[in-house]
């Protein structure tokens, strides 16, 4: 059964954190909703690629342009079925947004399935639902998780964690686990 998903990302987000949920749950028959704060349908968000080449933090590169396919201030979060929360930078910013984190909250008040990878966790932390929750994220994440109640799962980088309606991985090397325990809630 089709499911209507809210994506919310922004600028310098993980380019295949972003890219690949939002084409691979449209692959399999849901609508995704891609939204950002101050954007509308059309307007497009740089992204980064990240990657893991044996520095002591990831690396940062020129990703593509993403094109939103909705506006950010006509979401109406009872709308939707799901939540994704892509990683890199954009979380960084986002988490500032008291709208962006009263979406957030919405989905959890709900019990509506949530994926967030890599840091992601930013946004969980900042709205505060990680209270007595396990989460993975990208590492250096790990204080945040902590910090806001919850508990950090340090799962390899290819892995992901399911605690009821949170589905969380550590970066986009897990977006297969990661992806397919998101898509068990959707059809649970």
């Amino acid at each position: 059964m089709s499911k209507k998903i809210l994506m919310i990302t922004g600028d310098f987000t993980e380019d295949y954190e972003t890219m690949v949920p939002f084409q691979a749950l449209q692959a399999v028959g849901h609508q995704v909703d891609a939204v950002c704060p101050d954007k509308v349908a059309g307007d497009s968000v740089a992204t980064a690629i990240h990657d893991f080449e044996g520095d002591q933090t990831y690396t940062e590169k020129p990703g593509h342009r993403f094109t939103l396919n909705a506006g950010f201030d006509q979401i109406v979060p009872a709308d939707y079925d799901a939540l994704v929360i892509p990683g890199g930078r954009a979380p960084e910013y986002l988490r500032l947004n008291p709208r962006v984190l009263e979406l957030v909250r919405h989905f959890f008040t709900a019990n509506k399935p949530v994926a967030a990878i890599c840091h992601g966790a930013q946004l969980l932390a900042a709205a505060g639902v990680l209270e007595g929750r396990r989460c993975s994220a990208y590492p250096a994440c790990s204080p945040e998780v902590k910090l806001s109640g919850g508990e950090y799962a340090e799962i390899e980088v290819d892995q992901a964690v399911t605690d009821g309606n949170l589905v969380t991985a550590p970066a986009w090397p897990a977006h297969p686990a990661w992806l397919a325990q998101f898509m068990a809630l959707l059809n649970g």
